[in-house]
């Protein structure tokens, strides 16, 4: 590996044409961006979900699969957390962002609290 090399923080949108290819020049250059090294947040991953799941209408066990993948080949905070909150996701009918805080309670053994009643009974199982 050189020395010095970058890596990139890369956004939805870089993610989102890696996944889809459906802008070939840009997924070209997503591939290239992730394969030399490249890092995203867990509310990047949010957003993907959101689009891919709300625009493309991706089924939920799909993007939780594609998700996954993908973060085999780049770096984000959190990694167990966002694994297992896929792996809720793929399982359930839950919004994304509390799957997260349900893995958030199950992997790093944060209390969570909220008045959201199907997100109690998730976290009460």
């Amino acid at each position: 590996m050189q020395k010095n090399m970058k890596k990139f923080l890369i956004d939805a949108n870089v993610i989102l044409r890696y996944l889809l290819n459906d802008i070939e020049d840009m997924a070209n250059e997503a591939k290239k961006v992730i394969d030399s090294g490249a890092w995203t947040l867990p509310e990047v991953i949010a957003e993907v979900v959101y689009v891919l799941k709300s625009v493309y209408k991706v089924d939920r066990k799909e993007i939780a699969n594609a998700i996954l993948e993908i973060l085999k080949e780049i770096e984000i905070e959190h990694k167990n957390v966002m694994n297992e909150a896929l792996k809720i996701f793929s399982e359930t009918n839950l919004d994304f962002v509390d799957c997260i805080l349900i893995a958030y309670n199950k992997v790093e053994n944060i209390e969570i609290f909220s008045f959201d009643k199907k997100l109690n009974n998730k976290l009460n199982q």
